[in-house]
């Protein structure tokens, strides 16, 4: 997206004050803390695939609201669109996948397919960054805020292509947000799972640090962009290694998150502009473990309210990531790759199940809302 490099520029160039600034985050966030499980919900009981296309119109909404008035009013409201429409594709987006490979008996792939979609996710700042320079020196914001506006809804056009797997199962006049939420509360295995994804996916939070600590560490201003790109690529690598890594072990995935703490602190230490090789391993390392952590929570819901439980794990990842901005609040670098640590006891307990005990209305026992055969976990961890 051109204007995601751009935006906090924008705001600052419009004249907004820190103060505002903060504000809108406080927006944004709140709007996606708010609309997280209700999302979730609206995919289950409703289309996975149209809640993807609604997020993309209304994310295309925000912006054009940005570009068209760009005042302190139109980008709250913004970021208001933007939060939803967040919301709306994370849960159901992963729901969508999980269920169409599941459909074609190939959900043993979910964390190859995981991987590769975070990693892509993080290879395309590379060409945005230089879209977002071409565009802003032919026309300005406007021209970004519009192109922007464009690539939202041509991602909302693709995604009308997207297959989507039937479902089955009905869900029996329960409230859904009740059954999903039972769901979880209901099987200690998946209660762990949801916890341990929400803990380690929380930890992402202090990728919004990357750029604090190559300007601290000594990295010239003009060189941090591409600094903090080294790091996205490195992490990017790791993602794609997702899908060899989820056949290791569990002693061997907690192996990798234990060193990507070690890394993590070593460059807090060290703290000069090669330090950032350091950060680029830990977020490498990290990266590897998350997408193997996501593919376990899609592999133990044996439920027809997927999207509403992956909605209740994104719900905790925005609650730990404020154990991240409280652990840099106290010691920097040093104390995020404690908390790392800290999370190594949950993780270890919710990567070490593998068989899903969560049975939605019509889902047969070891089987999948879509009818697949019983998976063969054996024995990764």
């Amino acid at each position: 997206m051109p204007l995601y490099p751009l935006y906090a520029l924008l705001f600052l160039d419009t004249g907004l004050s820190g103060a505002q600034i903060s504000m809108l985050f406080a927006v944004w966030s709140v709007t996606s803390f708010l609309t997280e499980v209700p999302a979730g919900v609206l995919a289950d009981r409703w289309s996975r695939r149209g809640v993807v296309v609604l997020g993309g119109v209304l994310q295309a909404a925000g912006f054009a609201v940005w570009t068209a008035a760009p005042q302190v009013w139109a980008f709250a409201v913004g970021f208001l669109l933007w939060g939803i429409s967040g919301a709306l594709v994370s849960g159901a987006a992963e729901a969508l996948v999980y269920d169409g490979l599941a459909a074609v008996g190939a959900s043993d792939g979910y964390a190859r397919v995981n991987g590769a979609m975070t990693s892509a996710e993080l290879v395309v700042q590379v060409p945005t960054a230089f879209a977002a320079g071409a565009l802003f020196a032919v026309g300005g914001y406007p021209l970004v805020g519009w192109a922007s506006v464009v690539v939202c809804l041509a991602a909302a056009a693709l995604a009308l292509r997207f297959p989507e797997a039937p479902r089955t199962g009905a869900d029996g006049g329960e409230q859904p947000v009740r059954r999903g939420v039972a769901d979880v509360l209901r099987s200690p295995a998946l209660r762990v799972l949801v916890l341990a994804v929400a803990l380690i996916g929380g930890l992402d939070a202090v990728e919004e640090y990357f750029p604090v600590l190559a300007g601290e560490w000594g990295v010239p201003t003009a060189a941090v962009p591409f600094a903090v790109l080294v790091v996205a690529l490195a992490g990017a690598a790791g993602a794609a290694l997702g899908g060899r890594a989820d056949r290791l072990p569990g002693w061997a995935l907690l192996g990798l998150l234990v060193a990507a703490a070690g890394f993590l602190a070593v460059a807090a230490v060290w703290a000069r502009p090669a330090a950032l090789g350091a950060v680029a391993v830990f977020y490498a390392l990290y990266l590897a473990v998350l997408v193997v952590a996501e593919a376990r929570l899609q592999d133990g819901i044996a439920s027809t309210h997927r999207a509403t439980i992956t909605s209740v794990a994104g719900l905790g990842i925005e609650l730990a990531s404020l154990l991240v901005f409280a652990a840099w609040a106290l010691g920097g670098a040093a104390a995020v790759a404690v908390l790392v640590l800290a999370v190594v006891p949950v993780v270890r307990a919710g990567l070490r199940t593998r068989e899903p005990d969560v049975r939605g209305p019509g889902v047969p026992a070891g089987g999948t809302p879509t009818g697949e055969p019983p998976r063969r976990h054996g024995s990764r961890g």
